[in-house]
């Protein structure tokens, strides 16, 4: 019974029948027909038009899209538990050629304009210190945290006013939407947002995470950062068919709904243990190692996670699209009942 991450998720059957059905021979790299798809598909969900392109991993779509952004001279603000920082292996850099995160304080791994300005604002115009080009946003956070459309109105509106991209790392963005229960477009590019990492893998995908940028120029920039990072796949149509199969019927919202259902179940057994309001699919919880020892001994597998002041011990659980039923309810059951 894992909780370990909705990465070791299973891929949706119809994903894996998207794939299938993209066997047909059609052109290489990006010039196929699923791929020259996804510009009016992910338009259509935001309402507006954007310009989509796949990409393998999140790792690489994050880096990408921000290396459009930011040149290497200059610096990008995010939390200091943003994933870009703590979890990317200093990719970051390598992509954009050295440049620097500029990491900012916020509850709940969240930023706010205050926080912004914080770092922002002792930075002398002048080159002999780094400036900043782009603020990067996670939905949801690291913690589980969803930015609400007003948050990020108001982290969009500073962006403008210092002339700043605005990147959103939406690994979970489907979760986030999901618990908002908004349009896509609310916390996306109405907001502010000038490039959004939009989450498949962990969502139900197997191997394609898109890039959506509602900026042109950034995508323009984009694909050519794309191939000299190694990232143009030559069968991209197997990539192009997870996002249109996730699209399709709304998949990537059913699935993230399913997820986040599971989350609140397993939270419910939490009350006061827990360490962060669940709002995704992430639930951070106190357990000293004696009870971590005790779930686990019941078949339980979950990641350790460092614990507040006062406490001995912490995990973090995930739930995904396909935890199954029986399970969650277990590990409600077990937790209520230490």
């Amino acid at each position: 019974m894992k909780f370990f991450s909705d990465n070791t998720a299973a891929v949706h059957p119809r994903v894996w029948q998207a794939m299938h059905a993209a066997d047909a021979p059609d052109s290489g790299y990006d010039g196929d027909a699923l791929s020259r798809r996804l510009d009016e598909a992910f338009s259509t969900l935001f309402d507006t038009e954007c310009v989509a392109l796949w990409a393998a991993t999140g790792t690489a779509a994050n880096c990408l899209a921000l290396s459009a952004m930011v040149p290497p001279h200059g610096g990008v603000v995010c939390h200091r538990e943003a994933h870009i920082e703590v979890d990317e292996g200093g990719a970051p850099g390598f992509y954009t050629h050295g440049a620097k995160l500029m990491l900012a304080d916020g509850d709940g791994a969240r930023i706010d304009p205050a926080a912004i300005r914080a770092v922002i604002d002792p930075i002398r115009n002048d080159v002999h210190q780094v400036q900043p080009h782009a603020i990067s946003i996670t939905q949801a956070t690291e913690y589980g945290r969803a930015y609400r459309p007003e948050e990020v109105a108001a982290i969009g509106s500073l962006a403008r006013e210092r002339g700043l991209g605005l990147h959103m790392d939406g690994a979970r963005f489907a979760n986030a939407v999901a618990f908002l229960g908004c349009r896509p477009g609310d916390v996306a590019d109405r907001a502010g947002v000038d490039a959004l990492t939009f989450g498949f893998v962990k969502n139900g995908g197997m191997s394609a995470e898109a890039m959506v940028f509602f900026d042109p120029s950034l995508a323009d920039v984009a694909r050519y950062r794309r191939k000299r990072a190694g990232h143009l796949q030559s069968k991209g149509r197997y990539l192009a068919a997870q996002l249109l199969a996730m699209l399709e019927s709304d998949l990537w919202l059913e699935n993230a709904r399913a997820a986040n259902a599971a989350a609140l179940e397993i939270a419910a057994a939490c009350a006061d243990r827990l360490m962060h309001p669940v709002e995704a699919n992430e639930i951070f919880v106190v357990l000293s190692p004696a009870e971590q020892d005790a779930l686990r001994a019941q078949g339980f597998d979950f990641y350790d996670w460092p614990a507040p002041a006062g406490a001995s011990g912490a995990a973090r659980l995930v739930t995904a699209w396909n935890s199954h039923p029986a399970h969650v309810a277990a590990l409600a059951r077990a937790i209520a009942a230490l």
